[in-house]
C-alpha cells in the first residue's frame, strides 16, 4: 500500500492513444479516483523511436479495490498511460479485494488473450499460480509491486523500494535532531500493518538508518493504513509520551488521523516524516504551518510506467535510454524525499488521500 512516472530515470515513450472500448471495464471505480485526483500519467512526448505507434496491442490489467488513496490512484494512472497510444487498448477487469475473485479476473484475461497482463496482486503468494498460467500461455506478466514469488511467474516486476523508504526516512529524521544538538531522543514509528514484510522492510530501513546517528525507536505500533487506527494509535502513543522529538508515520492516508490526534492533544513540540507522497501532506510540507515537515514517497504513478512496460515488452522493444534489447527484469524505484523546498516539484505525482 500505502513511490513516478516512468520514474523519470528512464525514457518509455509516449505518443497519444486512444483507450479501447473495454476500457470501461476499469471505470467501476473511477468515481473514487476522480475524487482524489491522483496523479496524471506523464505526458506523451515526442513521436519517434519507442513513441512512435507500433503493433495494435492489448494490455490486461488487475488492481485490488480502490478502497484507499494510493490503490485508487494507482488505476488511475494505468488508465491514463494506456490513453497516451493509439496502439494500446486497456482491457482492465473489476477491481477486487477477495482472491479468487482477482484469479477469475485474471483467468478471464488469460482466455482473451490479451497480449500483456499487468497485475498488482491482492497477494503475491495466492495469485502466483495463475500469473505462471499467464507466462505459461505466452502472456508476458508485468507484476506490479506486490511480487509473485516465482520468477517464472512474471517477465517484468516494477514497484517501489521499502526499505529505501525506511532509509529515507530515517535519514531525515537522523540528521534533522543531530543539526538540533539533540542528544537521546524521542523517536516514535507508527507502521501501517506490522506482519506485513513492505512494513517490515521499511521498519529495518528506519532502523538501520537511524543508527548510523546513533539513535533509535523509542516506540513503534501499527495503524493498520486506516484514518480510524491512524488517531487511535497516535493518540496512545501522545499520552504514553510526554515528550516526543520526532515522528516516522509510514502511510500518509492513515496519516489524516495520526495529525489529527496530534492536533486533537494540542502537541507540537515534535516534527513528523509522512510516508507515500500523497499530495494532501505535500500540500501540509509546503505550507509549513504544522508538525508534518516531509514525506517520503512510493508514488503510485508506478502503474503508468507498468502499462508503458507491458507496451514495449509486447511490441518487442527495449528501453530508449538503456543499451540492451530488451527491458529489464526487474525495476526498484527511488524512495525520494519531499520537504518544503522541493514540494511544488513533486506534487503533480502525489495522490489524494
Amino acid at each position: 500500500m500505502t513511490q513516478n512516472p516512468g520514474r523519470r530515470g528512464f525514457l518509455f515513450g509516449g505518443a497519444v492513444i486512444g483507450a479501447g472500448a473495454l476500457i470501461t471495464a476499469c471505470t467501476s471505480n473511477e468515481p473514487a479516483a476522480q475524487a482524489s485526483a491522483p496523479a496524471a500519467a506523464p505526458a506523451a512526448a515526442a513521436t519517434g523511436g519507442n513513441d512512435a505507434p507500433g503493433d495494435k496491442i492489448v494490455i490486461g490489467f488487475s488492481a485490488p479495490a480502490a478502497d484507499h488513496g494510493w490503490i485508487a490512484a494507482i488505476s488511475k494512472n494505468a488508465a491514463d498511460a494506456a490513453k497516451q497510444y493509439s496502439d494500446v487498448e486497456l482491457k482492465a477487469v473489476e477491481p477486487t479485494n477477495d482472491i479468487n475473485q482477482q484469479i477469475s479476473a485474471v483467468e478471464s484475461l488469460i482466455q482473451a488473450k490479451v497480449n500483456a497482463l499487468v497485475i498488482l496482486p491482492n497477494d503475491g503468494q495466492q495469485l502466483n499460480q495463475v500469473a505462471r498460467q499467464a507466462m505459461d500461455a505466452g502472456i508476458p506478466v508485468i507484476n506490479l509491486d506486490r511480487v509473485f514469488p516465482d520468477k517464472l511467474s512474471y517477465r517484468t516486476w516494477i514497484g517501489g523500494d521499502n526499505y529505501g523508504m525506511g532509509v529515507a526516512a530515517g535519514n531525515f529524521i537522523g540528521k534533522t535532531l543531530k543539526d538540533k544538538g539533540v542528544a537521546d531522543p524521542v523517536i516514535l514509528e507508527i507502521q501501517g500493518i506490522a506482519t506485513l514484510p513492505l512494513t517490515q522492510d521499511r521498519s529495518k530501513g528506519f532502523e538501520d538508518a537511524l543508527k548510523t546517528f546513533g539513535f533509535k525507536v523509542t516506540a513503534k505500533q501499527d495503524a493498520k493504513f486506516t484514518v480510524e487506527s491512524g488517531t487511535q494509535v497516535a493518540s496512545n502513543l501522545l499520552q504514553a509520551h510526554k515528550k516526543i522529538d520526532a515522528i516516522w508515520n509510514h502511510d500518509d492516508d492513515q496519516g489524516i488521523g495520526v495529525l489529527a490526534a496530534i492536533k486533537e492533544a494540542g502537541r507540537s513540540e515534535f516534527f513528523m516524516v509522512g510516508g507515500a507522497g500523497s499530495a494532501n501532506a505535500m500540500r501540509d510540507i509546503k505550507a509549513d504551518s504544522g508538525v508534518l515537515k516531509a514525506t517520503v514517497t512510493y508514488s503510485p504513478t508506478m502503474a503508468a510506467s507498468a502499462i508503458k512496460l507491458a507496451r514495449l515488452i509486447a511490441q518487442g522493444k527495449g528501453m530508449s535510454d538503456l543499451l540492451e534489447q530488451q527491458v529489464p527484469q526487474s525495476i526498484t524505484l527511488t524512495s525520494e524525499t519531499v520537504v518544503k523546498d522541493n514540494a511544488d516539484k513533486y506534487l503533480p505525482t502525489g495522490f489524494e488521500s
